[in-house]
């Protein structure tokens, strides 16, 4: 009988399932660490890959009002993730999926929970990147995403935790027209979150002086030439195209 939650041996796998990551339970104020860094909340839908015995699902469930999914091909722990999810109280709000965590579709996620191998977590980053909208956060207990820098990482008893926020596509050309009429353009270039490129004010070509990339958000700040001052537009994205400045 499943007594305890946080007391279940990492028993023998059915051999017909290759499991390409040994599973390790996370500690319990590990979980919560993700969830808090994450920034989960009732209106999330976290889908956590590589679920084992369902417990970031149900801790968000639980604790933060979240709805969420886990994922793992073994199914012997999504039966343990189900039986906890009842014995917590919170299966009307979680659901198990048996299923390769390279196939699944996790358009609907709003954060996605990871705790596998840096060399996983590259081969999902192009899935995760393509399919989740802009503003959709990752976390991941011990391991990086490889070239991808996170936008946060908080030191835990255990490691590591890192997280990302999924950044707007913005490469590319972009015109506006500002209040007094003058025109202004961008031509971004974009590595994730880091955004360069070159800038015009009116016929005068302004120096990029600093950019931010969040979500859909682009905070960017042009400076006609030393002698002027400042300026700083936020521009917002949404499906592949810009839908307003504002000039702060």
């Amino acid at each position: 009988m499943f007594k305890d939650p946080f007391d279940i041996d990492n028993y023998a796998q059915d051999p017909d399932h290759y499991l390409a990551v040994p599973f390790v339970p996370t500690e319990e104020d590990t979980v919560a660490a993700m969830l808090a860094l994450a920034g989960v909340g009732p209106k999330d839908r976290l889908y956590d890959l590589g679920c084992g015995d369902g417990r970031i699902v149900i801790a968000a469930a639980r604790d933060r009002d979240a709805h969420g999914i886990g994922v793992d091909i073994d199914p012997m722990r999504i039966a343990d993730a189900m039986e906890y999810a009842g014995w917590a109280g919170v299966e009307h709000m979680v659901d198990f999926i048996e299923e390769d965590l390279f196939s699944v579709d996790v358009r609907e996620a709003t954060v996605v929970s990871l705790y596998l191998l840096q060399s996983i977590n590259v081969e999902l980053r192009p899935r995760l990147l393509s399919q989740l909208k802009p503003g959709a956060r990752i976390v991941s207990h011990a391991f990086d995403m490889g070239d991808w820098p996170a936008d946060e990482k908080i030191r835990v008893a255990d490691g590591y935790i890192y997280k990302w926020t999924v950044p707007a596509p913005v490469a590319g050309r972009w015109d506006w027209t500002r209040a007094d009429g003058t025109t202004c353009r961008l031509e971004l270039e974009q590595t994730y979150q880091q955004v360069t490129g070159r800038t015009w004010l009116g016929e005068i070509e302004a120096r990029l002086v600093a950019a931010e990339l969040t979500g859909e958000r682009l905070e960017i700040e042009l400076q006609a030439d030393d002698a002027t001052p400042v300026q700083r537009f936020i521009l917002t994205f949404a499906d592949g195209a810009l839908k307003s400045v504002i000039e702060a």
